[in-house]
């Protein structure tokens, strides 16, 4: 059976932006997230809450290479940065004092990839 990838074109503008930043930078960190993002819906990463609070301290950058699902708590401001979020985890984000950046603005903010860490 053929892949064919990604269809939605808002998707594949996305990866095709991490791509090329990763070559201009020659910083893996966007080109892993780039290709993250071109698997298929049910292989993306899905990461609760929980998790995210768990494995980060305060006012650190995350990104999330898939789905942020609200279960769980948060209970630390932090810089998060997802291709989705559930409306439960935005709630969530938004009362712990979370930013939410889109993944093509973290990439024009820290294009070097210094102090990101990826979940999920």
């Amino acid at each position: 059976m053929k892949r064919t990838g990604p269809t939605n074109p808002l998707l594949e503008k996305l990866i095709g932006e991490l791509k090329k930043r990763s070559n201009e930078q020659s910083i893996n960190l966007w080109k892993r997230v780039a290709s993250d993002l071109e698997k298929p819906t049910r292989q993306r990463r899905v990461v609760n809450l929980s998790k995210i609070n768990r494995y980060t301290k305060e006012d650190e950058t995350i990104v999330v290479p898939g789905k942020v699902l609200g279960s769980g708590a948060l209970n630390h401001k932090l810089t998060i940065s997802a291709y989705q979020f559930s409306d439960q985890a935005k709630d969530k984000l938004e009362k712990a004092g979370a930013e939410i950046v889109s993944l093509l603005d973290i990439s024009k903010e820290k294009p070097n990839g210094k102090k990101i860490k990826i979940i999920g």
